[in-house]
């Protein structure tokens, strides 16, 4: 299911394998608080793998106090060169996130991943004018299409967290398959869900998996651009690649690196019962406000960013469900 051109915008308006080889365990770790005052996101680089590390973002909604730095962007140190997967919410964040990866690492950055069109991906691009940054052709389309409207949004939401951004989509498509850069040997996938477009990077050589939007941990998931059936069945495809032992660890944009099927499990729990929730609700003849004002399970409710998200993915997805209702009687 596909929303309607119309309604996307409204809505982004509203809101915004062989072996594995040895690695390092991960463990819980809480992201730096923003210093509002100095603008500045204090970044940390945590090693997760062998040269591999994960920069953090708040497991929180967009907001002014964190910087509205809610992503997880990594980057890997392959022993020919740096690949950097995201670019944060702003120009400032790209600007500080080039500078840590400097520091953490002497290797050149080579290549740049955004993956996908939603404005945290990308919107640090500016900083990365070289080597420049790349993702699904889907994608840039996406970026290009709703940057100026993400802008409008960020400025809004983030203040000066955002001044000097400008929308900078990605200025290379990128191909799904697999390559070796130094000891790495990395396989981009493209699946479909969460976005038209969603790119996902396993790196065979560590088992991480760096799963974009598909997969979020202890976090409401974001729906904008959401086909329902499409994101379940992503799901299935990397559950399936997690018991085939493409990866062990997961690094999900949105929420903590864990390891194993956690966040491929809430993600789908949570999907399954809101199509349900939905569902259900329009054939009883509830209308909007009433569903709004419902609780959800308690095993969501202590999620980050409820219940502003459901509350986001209801006022676009339900008035479809209400539709698809009235047609089936």
């Amino acid at each position: 299911m596909k929303p309607l051109l119309c309604a996307l915008t409204a809505t982004m308006a509203a809101i915004l394998a062989p072996p594995v080889q040895a690695q390092a365990v991960a463990v819980a770790s809480t992201p730096s608080q923003a210093d509002v005052a100095r603008l500045d996101y204090r970044l940390q680089a945590r090693a997760i793998a062998p040269r591999t590390w994960v920069i953090e973002g708040a497991v929180a909604d967009f907001h002014t106090s964190n910087g509205c730095n809610i992503i997880n962007t990594a980057f890997i140190a392959t022993g020919a060169g740096v690949v950097v997967v995201n670019t944060g919410p702003s120009r400032l964040y790209g600007e500080q996130q080039r500078r840590l990866i400097e520091r953490t690492t002497s290797e050149p950055v080579v290549q740049v991943l955004n993956l996908n069109l939603h404005p945290d991906y990308f919107f640090g691009n500016q900083a990365w004018v070289a080597p420049g940054a790349q993702a699904l052709a889907g994608s840039i389309t996406g970026m290009r299409a709703e940057g100026s409207a993400y802008a409008d949004n960020l400025y809004r939401l983030c203040g000066p967290w955002m001044q000097g951004t400008e929308p900078t989509p990605a200025e290379r498509s990128v191909e799904a398959g697999v390559r070796t850069l130094g000891q790495h040997r990395l396989e981009l996938v493209r699946l479909q869900g969460h976005t038209q477009d969603d790119l996902v990077l396993i790196d065979h050589s560590t088992g991480v998996l760096f799963a974009g939007g598909l997969v979020f941990a202890e976090r409401v998931p974001t729906t904008p651009h959401a086909d329902f059936a499409a994101w379940l069945a992503s799901l299935d495809k990397l559950e399936n690649m997690l018991q085939l032992g493409y990866f062990r660890q997961v690094v999900p944009s949105h929420g903590p690196v864990h390891e194993g099927h956690r966040g491929i499990v809430q993600t789908r729990d949570w999907l399954r019962w809101l199509a349900g929730h939905m569902r259900e609700q329009a054939q009883a003849g509830r209308d909007l406000s009433e569903v709004l004002g419902m609780p959800v399970p308690a095993r969501f409710a202590s999620w980050a960013a409820q219940p502003v998200e459901l509350q986001r993915t209801l006022a676009q997805w339900y008035p479809v469900y209400e539709q698809q209702a009235l047609e089936g009687r």
